[in-house]
């Protein structure tokens, strides 16, 4: 036999041998890290309560709160990306003022759907609670010294109870006998108001405002919230439309419909109560406060709405508006006016047709929906390619032209020229219309795969 075939055969310590002495080592080795964590040389382990190491060593200091990764619920993840924002064909004249240009946009998560009348409608009832229960005593004092709504004994109150009603008649809640109809005493609407306040960080970020103090930049307002009904009788001159004025909002049968009438300032203040409701609840099981929902920009619409195709007309792809079937991809007005001939006479539930490659709904058509960027014709001038954010916090006495907020996606009763993702036009930040509708969005990160820990 060779010296080399020899070899296969050598065992200088038995396999038994060697699990023994492997054993014996490792057992030294726990002996030992025992002594040093006795002797302090490894460190202490933090106190359940936190606490820091007294060794003059930096350890870092975690924000205080447990963080728990959410996924909002009726709420679509829109990765981030790049993408070409502005006409996606020849459009000469738009051009002059929505050039195609490159631009860069954070991941952010958005309504599946725009917000719904059911969803709005939370909103209101939480609202005219929180009106009725101050005007009923329903308070309590909290920890911080305010008073805050007592919501158990507000959930007691019987609505249909008449002497809850007479109660409230001494308010200014009911309506007045006058506005009355065969005397119902009913909330009246213009009492519904969302107290708001906002701390405005673009003023405060300018250099001009440093060292002002705080309440420079925090803005108060009370915002009427009940939606505008009457906007369906207003919009359209000569045409009979009471019945969606008077059931609309109301009715059940249009719960899952997206609601109208609602300004840009009531679309802000519905985002600003569903991050307050939000951070309440994770301030009541002791949890790291989250981003705020928001209406959102316009290179945020866009880019979302295309659906991570950068160069396409609709959300559906390019040039057509029906599909191979002959059906119609979206709720708007076909031809010179064929308007049931999509399905819908006016608007359709918020998740009706297809979604866009990133499962978002009626992106095109249905309601136009609001944005946070303000109309200005040279915008795309001087806007950053980094997350694109033009905006201006008009008040009250500003001049008409600096109100114009940006709509996009099209309606119901607008031309297919307006579902295109690239196209842009406006409505003033105080009109009430019965085809602009919103959709929210919050900056949270993906969520983690299945299978990973949150």
């Amino acid at each position: 036999m060779s010296e080399n075939s020899s070899k296969h055969y050598i065992c200088p310590i038995p396999l038994k041998c060697m699990k023994m002495k492997n054993l014996y080592y490792s057992l030294i080795a726990a002996v030992c890290m025992l002594m040093l964590a006795s002797c302090g040389i490894l460190g202490k382990k933090k106190s359940k309560g936190g606490s820091l190491p007294n060794d003059g060593m930096v350890h870092g200091v975690a924000p205080g709160g447990k963080y728990s990764l959410p996924r909002p619920p009726g709420m679509v993840y829109v990765p981030q990306g790049t993408f070409h924002m502005g006409p996606s064909d020849e459009d000469p004249a738009y051009a002059f003022s929505a050039r195609n240009r490159s631009v860069s946009i954070s991941g952010f998560w958005m309504d599946a759907t725009e917000i719904t009348n059911n969803e709005y409608r939370q909103f209101v009832q939480w609202v005219r609670d929180s009106v009725v229960a101050r005007k009923m005593g329903y308070v309590k004092a909290g920890a911080d010294g305010n008073e805050y709504v007592d919501w158990a004994k507000m959930k007691t109150m019987k609505w249909n109870d008449p002497k809850v009603m007479e109660q409230l008649s001494s308010t200014d809640v009911i309506l007045p006998p006058d506005d009355r109809i065969f005397g119902k005493k009913e909330i009246d609407p213009t009492k519904i108001a969302f107290h708001s306040e906002v701390f405005d960080l673009k003023e405060a970020a300018k250099r001009e405002n440093a060292g002002k103090p705080r309440s420079k930049f925090i803005v108060k307002k009370d915002v009427q919230i009940y939606p505008d009904t009457l906007a369906w009788i207003r919009d359209f001159a000569y045409s009979y439309n009471e019945p969606m004025t008077k059931r609309y909002f109301s009715h059940p049968a249009f719960g899952n419909y997206p609601v109208v009438g609602v300004n840009w300032k009531q679309a802000n203040a519905f985002c600003e109560w569903r991050t307050h409701l939000l951070n309440s609840f994770l301030d009541s099981k002791k949890r790291t406060q989250e981003s705020d929902f928001r209406l959102p920009t316009e290179a945020q619409w866009e880019y979302a709405a295309r659906g991570g195709r950068s160069q396409s007309m609709f959300p559906w792809g390019n040039y057509y508006l029906r599909n191979k079937k002959g059906c119609l991809m979206a709720n708007f007005k076909p031809g010179r006016g064929n308007y049931p001939e999509d399905g819908g006479f006016y608007t359709v539930r918020a998740d009706s047709y297809w979604p866009n490659d990133y499962g978002l709904y009626c992106m095109s058509g249905n309601v136009a929906e609001w944005t946070s960027s303000i109309y200005y014709e040279g915008r795309n001038n001087f806007q950053h390619d980094m997350n694109p954010d033009v905006r201006w916090n008009a008040k009250d006495d500003d001049p008409p032209l600096m109100k114009r907020k940006i709509i996009r996606g099209g309606s119901w009763k607008d031309v297919g020229y307006y579902l295109q993702t690239g196209t842009s036009t406006y409505e003033y930040q105080d009109s009430t219309k019965s085809y602009v509708g919103f959709r929210c969005v919050i900056d949270l990160p993906a969520a983690p795969a299945k299978g990973r820990k949150k």
